[in-house]
C-alpha cells in the first residue's frame, strides 16, 4: 500500500459495509474527544443511511471511496446543504458539508488530500462553491489536514441549553 495513490470511485452498495466500519471507527475516535456532543450510531441506522444515499438516483449528494490493494481504505460524504430562506439575511451560496474519514493504518498515505480532491471535482461539477467540514477543536489532526488543504475558520458556533 505504501507509495500508491489511492483509487477513488463513487460507492457502491456492495461498499456499504465498508461505509459503515469507516462511520463506527469515526464515532468511537471522536467519543474519546468529547462524550458529551458525539455518539455511537446504530449500526441499523447506518446501515440504512448509506443505502438510502446510494439508492437515491437523483445526484444530489455523494458518497466516494478511497481504494488501496483493493480494500477501502477511506471515505468522503459530500452534503449539499439547503439555501436560506428569502427572509433571513446569509447570501444564498450552493453549499455542501463534507465528511471524510481514512482509516488509522492508510493515514499518511495520500488517501485523505485524494479524498479531498475527488469531493472538490463533484462539487465542482455540481455547481457547488463552497465546502466547509465540521471539525471538533480537539481533533488537532484533522484540523491541521484541513488547514493544510486550505480551509478556514468561518464563524463561531455558539449554543447553550436553555434555561429550566
Amino acid at each position: 500500500m505504501q507509495g500508491t495513490r489511492p483509487a477513488v470511485r463513487p460507492a457502491s452498495l456492495s461498499d456499504v459495509p465498508a461505509l459503515v466500519e469507516l462511520r463506527l471507527a469515526n464515532a468511537e475516535a471522536h467519543l474519546a474527544l468529547d462524550p458529551d456532543t458525539y455518539r455511537l450510531p446504530q449500526r441499523e441506522a447506518v446501515i440504512e443511511h448509506f443505502t438510502t444515499v446510494l439508492n437515491d438516483t437523483t445526484g444530489r449528494s455523494a458518497v466516494l471511496v478511497a481504494e488501496q490493494g483493493g480494500q477501502v481504505v477511506g471515505m468522503v460524504e459530500v452534503l449539499p446543504l439547503p439555501e436560506p430562506p428569502a427572509h433571513q439575511i446569509l447570501r444564498p451560496e450552493p453549499s455542501a458539508q463534507i465528511h471524510t474519514v481514512v482509516l488509522g493504518a492508510a493515514r499518511g498515505r495520500g488517501v485523505g488530500s485524494a479524498l479531498l480532491d475527488a469531493a472538490d471535482r463533484w462539487a465542482a461539477e455540481h455547481g457547488i462553491t463552497n465546502l466547509s467540514a465540521g471539525i471538533h477543536h480537539r481533533n488537532a489532526g484533522a484540523v491541521r489536514f484541513y488547514r493544510h488543504h486550505g480551509y478556514a475558520p468561518s464563524g463561531t458556533a455558539w449554543s447553550r441549553r436553555p434555561a429550566d
